[in-house]
């Protein structure tokens, strides 16, 4: 075995081995699997009301379910990874970086003939190689669960889509890999080291969308990204602004796309562009990180 592939084996294995990320991990593979299920639910909440008001003669209008595609049922799939998977993507970047200060095993590490870039990267890459893992498993279980609901295999098409859908949740989860992994070099204590990535998550989801549009905030989990900005005033200004910045939003509205959601509108190319320019210069400020940071203390 090389350096490479002992770096990348020993991240798998630690990463696996973390408590907190088992939790987060389970819950968001818990909720993929439900996501199915929670749709058919509301399906068939909805056509019952439909048939009981077939009954009573107040419609004539078909059940709109009747022509939703399979892929109506993983819409929830983009929330979640919004929110869960890329907390436990930053949750595992900062283990990740955080372990091996506390232990020292980067002074060890670096003592050899190691560059620091060569280690981060190899560190990085097991990192996604488990969140690769993770999404692949993510998405079988999204399409046994859909073709369960739907009574039938879903047709190729829509299982490209799905597998679509995850390979642009890995880009969109790497970003925030990565900033797990630059707080937990930088960070002076492991409760910072956990608490400001969070902080800059929740802006770049949740503030930084407010402030580029006039949507309501209950409207930011909604799996379609929200409506344009009123082009006049106080939104005029600040769209062009923060809306490049509106990870979330990019990556809500190239998986409503990918998903072939009648509400989406636009290209999809936008955004996914937008998601790689993120993940691209994300890792590149990981391996560039100094020896000198990657050497330092931790203050508790």
């Amino acid at each position: 075995m090389n350096r490479w592939t002992a770096v990348i084996a020993h991240e798998l294995l630690c990463t696996m081995r973390e408590r907190l990320p088992q939790v987060l991990l389970a819950v968001f593979v818990g909720m993929v699997a439900a996501s199915a299920f929670i749709g058919s639910s509301a399906r068939a909440s909805v056509t019952g009301v439909y048939s009981e008001a077939v009954r009573q003669g107040l419609t004539t209008v078909p059940n709109p379910f009747d022509s939703l595609s399979p892929l109506y049922y993983a819409r929830n799939s983009v929330i979640y990874i919004v929110l869960i998977g890329a907390l436990l993507a930053i949750v595992v970047g900062v283990y990740s970086t955080l372990r091996d200060r506390q232990a020292r095993t980067m002074d060890l590490v670096l003592s050899r003939d190691v560059r620091p870039s060569f280690y981060l990267s190899a560190k990085l890459a097991g990192l996604g190689l488990f969140t690769a893992l993770l999404l692949a498993v993510s998405a079988v279980i999204s399409i046994a669960c859909i073709s369960v609901v739907a009574g039938r295999i879903i047709s190729v098409d829509d299982g490209a889509r799905l597998v679509g859908l995850y390979a642009v949740a890995w880009l969109f989860i790497l970003p925030f890999l990565c900033l797990g992994m630059l707080a937990g070099l930088y960070a002076t204590s492991v409760t910072s080291a956990l608490l400001i990535p969070i902080v800059v998550w929740s802006v770049t989801i949740f503030i930084l969308p407010l402030l580029g549009t006039a949507a309501h905030p209950v409207s930011l989990l909604n799996p379609v990204a929200s409506p344009p900005a009123i082009q006049s005033g106080f939104f005029a200004v600040t769209s062009n602004l923060v809306n490049p910045l509106s990870l979330g939003e990019h990556f809500k509205h190239a998986g409503a796309l990918i998903l072939a959601d009648p509400q989406a509108t636009g290209t999809v190319t936008t955004s996914i562009w937008t998601i790689l320019a993120f993940a691209i210069a994300a890792c590149v400020a990981v391996i560039m990180t100094r020896r000198g940071r990657m050497r330092s203390a931790l203050h508790d």
